[in-house]
């Protein structure tokens, strides 16, 4: 039987286990290493399929995801070293830390990176992932299929990861609060909760379609609707992205200068 396992369970962990919950497409058996309480109750309110576990047991899994911070992962790769069987496949779900950093830490090859996307709970996520050079290609299938439930997985180059943090991974939280007090204005208005959130949604997809795809250019489809209530205030939001986001991404751009551990040879799976 194979085994799934995740090293840390906080946010990230109970939306890829949300995925798999509303998908009805739960792994076979799920092990999660998280020492605190509180954390794991919230995943054990996902469904009661997910066993909570020590760090070896997450560790000897079949597939290893890494939940943790940047500057955790390193460590506790070094310390699991010796319990990564030659079979497994190591996954980071982190900005900065490289593919060539996982491998130098863990000792194999079999790694891949891969950055979440939140609407992965509901199945409509943009999972961009990289694979490492050793990781063959049935491992990449074992992968793309745990991720299948949660929408798309693009391979992308390692280099364009970062990108995809700023504008996949993190990008939801720049809109929700918008969109929430959007939805609140609404219904004060006197709509619906139900007539409020379908217009919405409607609102928000041709919103991005008419963008992506009319042809025209950015200046002409805003130019689109005569009435901006919010003009004023438009100059210092985009100052707002122009400054802050740049600036995040040097700020977990990677510094993979020297190898993270001094192996004594990589495996190879």
């Amino acid at each position: 039987m194979s085994t799934t396992g995740f090293i840390g369970g906080g946010r990230v962990t109970r939306i890829l286990l949300g995925g798999w919950s509303h998908a009805a497409r739960f792994p076979s058996s799920v092990i999660v290493c998280e020492p605190d309480d509180a954390a794991f109750d919230k995943i054990a309110a996902l469904g009661p399929r997910a066993e909570r576990a020590g760090l070896e047991a997450a560790a000897a899994a079949d597939v290893v995801f890494l939940a943790l911070h940047p500057p955790q992962i390193v460590p506790t790769l070094v310390a699991i070293r010796r319990l990564v069987r030659p079979g497994t496949v190591v996954v980071s779900l982190a900005p900065k830390i490289t593919l060539r950093q996982l491998s130098d830490a863990s000792g194999t090859v079999r790694v891949a990176r891969l950055i979440p996307n939140a609407p992965s709970i509901v199945g409509q996520g943009y999972n961009p992932v990289s694979f490492g050079a050793g990781l063959d290609a049935g491992g990449r299938t074992t992968l793309r299929a745990l991720s299948a439930a949660w929408g798309q997985t693009p391979e992308v180059d390692e280099r364009d990861l970062e990108a995809f943090a700023i504008l996949t991974g993190m990008g939801p939280t720049y809109f929700w609060p918008q969109w929430q007090a959007l939805r609140d204005v609404a219904r004060s208005l006197g709509l619906s909760g139900h007539a409020a959130d379908a217009g919405l949604r409607a609102m928000v997809a041709g919103s991005m379609a008419t963008l992506l795809d009319s042809g025209l250019p950015p200046w002409a489809v805003m130019d689109l609707v005569p009435v901006k209530p919010l003009a004023e205030r438009e100059p210092g939001l985009v100052a707002m992205y122009q400054e802050l986001l740049p600036a995040l991404h040097r700020k977990i751009a990677p510094v993979d200068d020297q190898p993270a551990h001094a192996s004594q040879g990589q495996r190879q799976g």
